[in-house]
């Protein structure tokens, strides 16, 4: 786990993986400096956002199959020399995304008064229906930007959407600032952030008064920002080295291609909702435990999702270079690509989980100033420390597996192990029982374990080898 096997593949793989690292992150820091903005305005406020950001999410993963399904057969396409194919592949999935975004968003917007009450309730639910109801615009874009990324980390260009996704989250923050406080308050909200005086950064906002919207604000933000992500990636798709190489603007009717990105997309896609809804059932658990519980798991969360967005970048290398390889029937080197993805998977969230360990009581503080939110946040922080070692595994399989085709199987073992271990345990124990936060947190532990086992046996196997696309 330590040195490499394969220096030229683990090359390739840091190659591919760097831009999308650099991009998931900067997605996440800007995500941890919305929650930031968000925890000054109270524990209902950031539990609210924590439950609608979640809500939202689960109707956006269905995109998650399409854009796999699309990076998959461009992959493929690409390591078969089938170059105008790949352009292919993503208007089929544009198409798709549209299909499926603009009815979604529709839904969310007009349904989240319907179902956000069934997970939160009183002042913290209404603040949650807000935020639910604007943010679903969002969706559309969202999805229509997954298609974008499977494309283009399909044929090798990561550092698209490295430039697109960092471009499009400073967006966000910038515009979260000033719609959350509103131009008067900017100065007061600056004036001591983490013990440090930024009130002159609110001269950013001097061109225009913004109105002070609270998490509404934090909302609106979003769909500018994921707006502006779709235009910005439709853009770079006029580079002249992508229009001629990949036809990308010469549409092309494929129905067999068409019918096998629908094979792939759909289990999976299906299987993500499944999965998301039950960590949205898993933020209503813990709801039910406390408010301050809650509060103190949504900054848990945002911190684990920054912390696997490096081993998410490796393995979306992976299971590039899994799907080239197979489409050059070379099937040694994407062998040597999933050993050398879980080996810097490996390095990267170990050293991270070391971190977690032993520095949660530094870490913690920066979200949020109340001494009890920070005490539950410390406990579930450590024990997202211990787990990064396994995620790492787990991760990155998954994506070897998508990459070269298997979009079921690892999909129906996360959502089994949710619903039917981490769940029941998380409610029956840590509510009827009334033994607390610890025991969720417990039961995750279990679900993540037992997922990195199950997918190593999967992958060991060998059967991913004989997959077509």
């Amino acid at each position: 786990m330590i040195f490499s096997k394969n220096k030229k593949i683990s090359q390739e793989i840091i190659v591919l993986a760097i831009p999308v690292i650099i991009g998931n992150i900067s997605r996440v820091l800007m995500s941890l400096a919305d929650m930031a903005m968000v925890g000054r305005l109270g524990a209902s406020s950031l539990a609210a956002v924590g439950m609608g950001s979640m809500l939202v999410w689960t109707i956006t993963t269905f995109s998650i199959g399409l854009r796999t399904g699309t990076q998959t057969v461009a992959s493929r396409r690409l390591g078969q020399k089938k170059l105008d194919q790949c352009g292919t592949a993503m208007q089929n999935g544009t198409i798709m995304a549209l299909l499926y975004g603009v009815p979604a968003s529709f839904f969310g917007f007009f349904c989240s008064d319907i179902f956000v009450p069934f997970f939160l309730s009183g002042e913290t639910g209404d603040l949650c229906s807000k935020y639910t109801t604007t943010t679903s615009l969002s969706v559309l874009f969202v999805s229509v930007s997954f298609i974008f990324q499977g494309f283009f980390t399909g044929i090798e260009k990561t550092e698209y959407h490295m430039r697109v996704t960092v471009v499009s989250n400073a967006l966000n923050v910038y515009l979260n600032a000033g719609l959350i406080y509103g131009t008067e308050q900017l100065n007061t909200a600056f004036s001591n952030v983490w013990g440090i005086n930024l009130s002159w950064v609110s001269s950013l906002w001097g061109w225009i008064t913004f109105p002070e919207m609270g998490i509404e604000g934090a909302a609106l933000a979003t769909v500018i920002a994921s707006a502006w992500m779709a235009l910005h990636y439709f853009i770079c798709l006029f580079k002249k080295s992508i229009t001629e190489k990949f036809k990308v603007f010469h549409f092309n009717f494929n129905k067999e291609m068409i019918k096998k990105q629908l094979s792939l997309a759909l289990p999976l896609g299906v299987q993500e909702v499944i999965i998301t809804g039950g960590w949205a059932f898993f933020y209503k658990i813990v709801g039910m435990i406390g408010v301050l519980e809650l509060a103190a798991t949504e900054i848990v969360f945002q911190i684990m999702h920054a912390s696997i967005m490096p081993a998410l970048g490796v393995g979306q290398a992976c299971a590039t270079l899994v799907s080239k390889y197979m489409g050059e029937k070379r099937l040694d080197l994407a062998e040597k690509s999933i050993l050398e993805s879980v080996r810097w998977s490996e390095i990267i969230m170990g050293t991270i989980g070391l971190v977690f360990i032993f520095f949660p009581h530094i870490i913690i503080p920066l979200f949020t100033n109340d001494p009890k939110i920070i005490n539950i946040s410390i406990f579930g922080l450590r024990v997202i420390g211990v787990l990064q070692f396994f995620d790492a595994i787990g991760l990155t399989l998954w994506f070897a597996l998508t990459g070269a085709g298997n979009t079921l199987f690892p999909a129906v073992v996360e959502s089994s192990l949710l619903w039917g271990i981490a769940l029941p345990i998380s409610y029956f124990l840590g509510v009827k029982a009334e033994a607390g936060f610890w025991v969720p947190w417990a039961a995750v532990s279990v679900q993540i374990v037992l997922f990195s086992l199950i997918v190593s046996w999967k992958v060991r196997k060998g059967e991913w080898k004989e997959i077509e696309v």
